[in-house]
């Protein structure tokens, strides 16, 4: 954990009673199971955690996927209000950068806005940086720079409202190609697992540690190089990017139709 950028904003509780967790398709688990079996993702791995020295745990999930973070502050901050939790976590925004129109600005206002809510209410609040995703998608570059306006503006907003960053932006083990799905958007099982436990230790949840942001061991195979490269990013524009295009040319959005899967408080045993 970059200890130098963390500021230790609000002390450890003793126990959380309820944990509730706004976003996007991060959030909501998408990559970590399927709409079949059901999802997973990071934030019901937090939870799990979190129950472990908080018995009695109760939780909810308001997250969406596709929401870009003003609709997670219009659809979702007055219904985790109505929750009073005293954990929550807010994580948007990855969805407006990857929108023509990106105004840095204005992500990190609805940020902070959801930020001073919950926070005026008692909770204790957490949300993350952005990894590099240009690191995963070569094609992204040009929204580099977003990634890095982003980032700044989630941090002031949190430094301002006494928020708890997780600044996974700074490991470059993020960003292995391991721990995230085909379609490079969103995490895989590990991926997951990697971000709950950053929130984990960033919370000073008991028996944690900084192990999320190591490296992987070296991988096993030699990663892809020219002709075969080139065939593999082909291949992911195809099952991916094209189809993704499509619906912002459509007006359309992979969260259409959607709810929150976990809308209201519910036990939660300990993983």
């Amino acid at each position: 954990m970059n200890t130098e950028r963390r500021e230790q904003v609000a002390p450890p509780r003793a126990a959380y009673h309820r944990y509730v967790a706004l976003g996007d398709s991060q959030t909501e688990g998408v990559g970590d199971g399927d709409d079949v079996r059901g999802l997973r993702g990071w934030a019901d791995r937090l939870a799990e955690t979190v129950a472990r020295s908080s018995p009695g745990l109760h939780y909810a999930n308001l997250a969406v996927r596709g929401r870009l973070a003003g609709q997670v502050r219009a659809e979702q901050l007055g219904p985790a209000l109505a929750l009073e939790p005293d954990l929550a976590t807010v994580v948007a925004g990855v969805n407006d950068l990857l929108r023509p129109r990106f105004d840095a600005d204005e992500v990190a206002g609805h940020l902070a806005a959801m930020f001073a809510a919950l926070t005026g209410r008692g909770a204790r609040v957490a949300t993350l940086t952005f990894p590099d995703l240009t690191r995963l998608i070569p094609a992204a570059r040009p929204v580099a720079p977003r990634i890095t306006a982003l980032n700044a503006g989630i941090r002031e907003a949190a430094r301002a409202h006494g928020v708890t960053v997780v600044e996974t932006a700074d490991h470059p083990a993020v960003t292995d190609p391991r721990l995230w799905s085909h379609d490079r958007l969103h995490a895989a099982p590990p991926g997951h697992a990697r971000i709950a436990a950053a929130f984990a230790h960033a919370l000073e949840l008991p028996g944690t540690d900084d192990s999320w942001s190591r490296p992987l061991p070296p991988p096993g195979v030699a990663p892809a190089t020219g002709l075969r490269r080139a065939g593999v990013e082909l291949a992911w524009a195809a099952a991916f990017l094209g189809p993704w295009l499509t619906r912002r040319l459509r007006g359309r959005s992979s969260g259409d139709g959607r709810t929150a899967k976990r809308p209201t408080l519910l036990p939660v045993a300990s993983g």
